[in-house]
């Protein structure tokens, strides 16, 4: 198996106009949402190996906040995952794939985590 690297940022709560139901349309709902991306690692990690030798965990962030399009309300939460991972495919050709989880906080009844995870390769 070929070395890879994984890097994640879990747990981002965010604002995102989305669902297909009257009561979520026309606002905001929370979403939380995990990303990890996968790349092929340097060949070695040294002390003073720069950030371009990897990628910046920020640009995970950006996906999921700064990316995402104002005043698009997305119907289903699986656009908001398909839109993140095509964002860092096209930002970055060292991603190999992306998997985005989320989970829809408005709908929990019961501390319950409801949501997808979407799971892309780059084609």
């Amino acid at each position: 198996m070929a070395d890879s690297l994984t890097l994640e940022v879990a747990d981002l709560e965010c604002q995102v106009l989305t669902g297909i139901y009257s009561e979520e349309t026309g606002r905001p709902q929370p979403l939380r949402i995990s990303i990890s991306v996968r790349i092929k690692p340097a060949e070695r990690f040294e002390p003073d190996t720069p950030l371009t030798a990897s990628k910046n965990y920020m640009d995970l962030k950006s996906a999921a906040t700064e990316a995402l399009p104002a005043g698009v309300h997305f119907k289903l939460i699986e656009a908001v995952a398909d839109h993140i991972a095509e964002t860092l495919f096209v930002a970055d050709a060292r991603v190999e794939a992306v998997t985005v989880k989320i989970v829809k906080l408005a709908i929990a009844e019961a501390g319950e985590s409801i949501g997808m995870t979407l799971v892309r390769e780059r084609r």
